[in-house]
């Protein structure tokens, strides 16, 4: 009983505000998003809530359980998130030229979501096993790159292209934290830079060649594969400094913004709150990432802390990734804003996410530190 009250006491209340302000604005512009149709998209903002109900109540076991006790299923896990990214090749149905859903009659999910919540327990059991306080080589890193490679090569395929990313980038996050020795780095760079020249004239499919393409010459096709840009610049452009007013967002209204639920939520908040709107949203992820750096600072063992690390770097990359590719930052690619876009797999596994840091926070003064 006693343990118990200790940790309702150290309940990260930041923590928790930050991540609830988000998703309270996410239905909120999700309202305003889909409110123009007359058909159950409309409704999304109502489904929307349920996710995030459910996700919570999950999220809440998840902190009552201690964390410590995943490490010793975490390459379990991943083995589980490795084979559900190869039953969608069996099972998924083809949507819109891609296949990333397993369905269950009116119920599906993503596995592709989950997995950057498997990669992270992996990668964070690794590098608790394998401690290296001097610094990492490329030699040292082998093992951990193989482990994200499997399921980015794999999601790669889906095609999926954001989402592998996201992966790649949560790796390279952990790697730069966990101390790479300066000179593996600049090769690592060298031949990042000699991957990508690589991918983009043998790997990459057309139509991402030619998203790359519409973003180093945005005005060359408008009205075709640079629709999503154009018109997602001109409405965050509408929205001037203090918006046009809630529901009153015009390239939304006339359905000029595409996927405005999923992946280009973000213009339709821009145009509708303007520039004020738009910097109390990014000031409410900028916060959460902080927070969520501070507890991996304090977290008392290096299992805890590249957990943090790795969720951290989730939600900051999809934000980043997101955002700016809405303003012409980036080329377009279907990654969602965390807690903010539409979408169950999307909510659960940010929840889940959002869990393991509260649960590293509650836990911080309850374990023996150290080193990381």
């Amino acid at each position: 009983m006693r343990q118990s009250e200790n940790l309702t006491s150290r309940f990260d209340w930041p923590l928790f505000i930050a991540a609830v302000v988000i998703a309270l604005l996410g239905v909120v512009n999700l309202y305003s998003a889909t409110s123009v149709y007359q058909t159950a998209i409309a409704e999304r903002y109502i489904t929307q809530l349920y996710w995030l109900l459910g996700a919570g109540i999950v999220g809440a076991i998840l902190c009552a359980f201690d964390y410590r006790h995943i490490e010793r299923t975490a390459y379990i896990v991943y083995a589980v998130g490795i084979f559900m990214l190869m039953v969608v090749f069996v099972l998924a149905r083809d949507v819109r030229g891609s296949a990333r859903w397993i369905e269950f009659g009116s119920f599906r999910f993503q596995p592709s979501e989950f997995t950057k919540l498997t990669l992270i327990l992996a990668l964070a059991k690794y590098l608790h096993d394998d401690p290296k306080n001097e610094g990492r080589s490329l030699i040292d890193l082998a093992i951990p790159a193989a482990i994200t490679m499997v399921p980015a090569a794999l999601i790669f395929l889906q095609p999926d292209l954001g989402t592998a990313m996201v992966h790649v980038f949560i790796f390279l996050t952990i790697a730069a934290v966990t101390k790479v020795r300066a000179k593996s780095a600049l090769i690592f760079v060298g031949t990042s830079v000699l991957a990508s020249y690589i991918a983009y004239h043998f790997i990459l499919l057309d139509y991402q060649r030619a998203r790359i393409e519409v973003f180093m010459n945005p005005e060359a096709d408008i009205l075709g594969k640079g629709w999503h840009a154009h018109h997602a610049r001109v409405a965050i452009g509408n929205g001037e400094l203090a918006g046009n007013g809630y529901l009153q967002g015009m390239q939304n209204q006339f359905l000029f913004i595409p996927d405005q639920a999923t992946d280009f939520p973000f213009p339709v908040f821009a145009e509708e709150w303007g520039f004020v709107g738009a910097t109390v949203l990014i000031g409410a992820y900028m916060f959460l990432c902080l927070w969520a750096i501070r507890i991996a600072s304090q977290a008392r063992d290096r299992f805890g802390a590249v957990v943090c690390v790795g969720v951290t770097a989730m939600i900051f990359w999809h934000a980043v990734i997101n955002i700016s590719m809405t303003c012409g930052l980036m080329p377009v690619v279907g990654v969602t804003l965390p807690l903010f876009s539409y979408g169950g797999s999307s909510v659960t596994n940010n929840m889940i996410g959002l869990s393991l840091l509260m649960s590293v926070s509650m836990r911080r003064n309850m374990v023996r530190p150290e080193r990381f």
